[in-house]
């Protein structure tokens, strides 16, 4: 049975999932040469593509398992296969696919604030990593509070771990500053700060995303009660974690709320901690009958968005 599968976290389930997403990424492929004429660049984008998911996921399965943000199983993995694949269309494409992966690496050095080990440098790589996603896309600037929360659960404030971060965020600025005033173009740096919001969610309410953004909300919502009761209750590491995902997942709703350019790939910054949520929340599911029955409607659900709605 899937939960059965799912139970453990071995290198077997990371190799069972990829290769259940390639299956469905080929259906993404076969309809993109049914729609463009077959050629080799468009073999070669596909297959870059591909490597750009296999990174991702091995960047996301990464941070799940160091920071123990779920317990020693493969579900939040499963999840995140699940939600990837339902959003492929939209999200498939370099510009986006880069996007995800420097968000990633900004991720990855927050949730390893729970370490004492080597803060300051943990800071600095947040810092820089959200650097590069600001010149990317100047929006995601609403995700430094993350930084400083992470900073106030996990440690002291103080006048370094305070500096550490904007340091390293003002070091890739500096650089395209330097660039663009190169070749007289500070426009182009300037734009930066001004950054394209709007509440305008007529592209929610008129496309089948007010579907998937619905459904995400009230799982991940029913999830995050129940494991809330009991995770809340204990002071340790992942309840400081637990916190700073909730957080985390506030804040990429807002970026979700407020771009203006809305066309369903800014959902993957809700991707990475939606799929810890569910895991947390499927794992509080005892009976294995209903667990793996709430497995395979997910299933069906990522399916039946994909293709039909």
């Amino acid at each position: 049975m899937l939960a059965n599968f799912l139970n453990k976290s071995k290198p077997i389930n990371f190799i069972g999932l990829t290769v259940f997403f390639f299956l469905g990424y080929l259906s993404f492929v076969f309809n993109t040469f049914s729609a463009e004429e077959f050629g080799l660049n468009t073999l070669l984008k596909s297959v870059f593509i591909l490597a750009f998911f296999i990174v991702i996921f091995f960047i996301f399965n990464f941070i799940m398992v160091k920071n123990r943000l779920t317990f020693d199983n493969s579900f939040a993995f499963f999840f995140f296969i699940l939600l990837t694949f339902s959003v492929l269309p939209v999200i498939a494409s370099y510009k986006v696919l880069i996007l995800f992966v420097i968000y990633l690496l900004f991720v990855r050095k927050i949730y390893s604030l729970r370490s004492v080990n080597k803060v300051l440098e943990k800071l600095f790589d947040a810092g820089f990593w959200l650097g590069i996603l600001f010149i990317l896309d100047s929006r995601t600037l609403l995700f430094i509070p993350l930084i400083y929360f992470a900073i106030y659960i996990h440690h002291k404030i103080t006048i370094h771990t305070t500096l550490t971060p904007i340091i390293g965020f003002t070091t890739p600025l500096f650089i395209f500053f330097t660039y663009n005033y190169w070749y007289n173009q500070t426009e182009v740096f300037t734009e930066l700060f001004e950054p394209n919001f709007s509440l305008n969610l007529g592209f929610y309410t008129n496309s089948k995303y007010l579907f998937f953004i619905n459904f995400l909300f009230v799982l991940s919502f029913v999830s995050l009660i129940f494991k809330s009761l009991k995770t809340l209750t204990i002071n340790n590491t992942f309840r400081r974690n637990w916190v700073l995902l909730m957080l985390h997942t506030l804040i990429a709703i807002l970026y979700l709320f407020l771009v203006a350019d809305k066309d369903g790939s800014e959902t993957i910054y809700l991707l990475f901690t939606i799929a810890i949520i569910l895991a947390n929340g499927i794992e509080m599911i005892t009976k294995k009958l209903f667990k793996n029955i709430a497995l395979y409607a997910m299933i069906l659900c990522a399916i039946g968005f994909y293709f039909f709605l």
